[in-house]
């Protein structure tokens, strides 16, 4: 509750869910993973959220998204480089999709990639990022061919500190409050063409897949969310009822029935 309120973002929470393995669940162990399935994966999100659902969330966004994306499309030397280090927990990602303009729907994305020379430059704005303003690492989605529709969405690798990126506003929330939602900004944030994730222009294809693995985390984490409030309600019903009893059986003893 201190958190919810605060908006704390509990970042000294990672450490402990880096050593329980939880930052890297379902990827191999070669790459510093939990080497675990899906069904332990939603069982974990699930207990999370039974307790915060806000720390589900940032281990879910981490663990679907962001990491989830460099396992599906990236080079080896890609996830040697970035995914190693985020399943380990050494690091903490971010997947921006959806902009002020356009939601899930990547094909009406307006952010922009510009090929010049041996670089990317990135320019546009991405909303409601969940981990955007503590990520070390961002998988952004902008159009890199704009005369190609879906076809010309391309996916980047861009780590925090790169000039011309920065998170702008914080999105004050009605709940999960203590996950961090922001406003991610690129003007004229230049990447090597090594940072391209996956094939250039396959970018919306493999978003598909990614948010694939991302729902099914979501709906383990509504699922504990539902059990937590379940259980609270139970033993708030059950301490009522005690309470109740116990006055009946005083008055009744009283004489006052």
């Amino acid at each position: 509750m201190e958190w919810d309120e605060a908006q704390h973002f509990p970042v000294e929470l990672l450490p402990k869910l880096s050593e329980l393995g939880l930052m890297g669940v379902t990827f191999p162990p070669a790459l510093g993973g939990a080497g675990m399935g899906y069904v332990e994966y939603a069982t974990i999100l699930e207990e999370l959220a039974r307790v915060d659902a806000s720390v589900a969330l940032f281990v879910s966004a981490h663990n679907s998204l962001c990491a989830g994306h460099i396992l599906i499309a990236g080079s080896e030397e890609q996830k040697r480089q970035y995914l190693a280090p985020l399943a380990r927990g050494e690091k903490l990602g971010c997947w921006s999709l959806t902009e002020p303009g356009s939601g899930s729907d990547a094909g009406s994305a307006r952010a922009s990639a510009r090929l010049e020379g041996d670089y990317w430059v990135l320019n546009g704005v991405k909303s409601f990022v969940t981990n955007g303003h503590f990520a070390d690492l961002c998988v952004v989605l902008a159009v890199s061919d704009p005369k190609a529709g879906k076809r010309g969405i391309s996916a980047f690798l861009v780590e925090k500190g790169t000039p011309g990126f920065r998170p702008g506003k914080k999105e004050n929330k009605l709940g999960l409050r203590a996950s961090d939602t922001a406003e991610l900004i690129f003007e004229d944030c230049s990447v090597s063409k090594e940072n391209c994730l996956g094939k250039p222009g396959e970018g919306f294809i493999d978003a598909l897949k990614v948010l694939d693995r991302g729902r099914i985390g979501i709906a383990a984490l509504a699922v504990g969310i539902a059990q937590g409030a379940f259980e609270h309600r139970s033993a708030t019903l059950e301490n009522g009822n005690s309470l109740v009893s116990r006055l009946v059986r005083f008055r009744r003893c009283n004489g006052s029935w």
